[in-house]
């Protein structure tokens, strides 16, 4: 049952839950938040906009194909434990970087971690909800 009101504040929800998410995910290394949180408000974001406007709205929003996000997420968090071993150090240790921009300051490997992690738990999510969704239409 298609609803208008449900479909426009979808929209703007969207956007808002995606905020949050990211919001979460920056917060996460210091704070309750992470990757994994993130990653989950990011999928409920996209939920919601699939039960209000339907499964192909939901699939032009989202452009990338689950599994791919899934792969680049893997990717992240494998290529997050690569510093520490160039640097000598022990396996996982987080090594930092300075950007030299006030504002951001120090970048470190858990942040890539925690990115790899919130594109992991985003497409996994995502594809099982897109497959409850196509198994429905069946």
């Amino acid at each position: 049952m298609y609803s208008i009101i449900l479909a426009t504040a979808s929209r703007y929800l969207l956007l808002l839950l995606l905020m949050f998410s990211v919001f979460l995910l920056f917060r996460g290394h210091n704070e309750p938040g992470g990757g994994f949180v993130g990653g989950l408000v990011a999928a409920a974001a996209y939920a919601l906009y699939f039960i209000a406007n339907g499964i192909e709205a939901a699939r032009t929003i989202v452009r990338f194909d689950p599994l791919r996000i899934i792969a680049v997420g893997l990717l992240m968090a494998i290529t997050s434990t690569l510093p520490s071993l160039v640097a000598g150090e022990r396996f996982m240790t987080a090594v930092w970087f300075d950007t030299g921009i006030p504002l951001i300051g120090k970048v470190g490997t858990p942040l890539l971690f925690d990115l790899g992690v919130y594109f992991l738990v985003l497409g996994i999510t995502l594809t099982i909800i897109f497959s409850l969704a196509e198994e429905d239409r069946s």
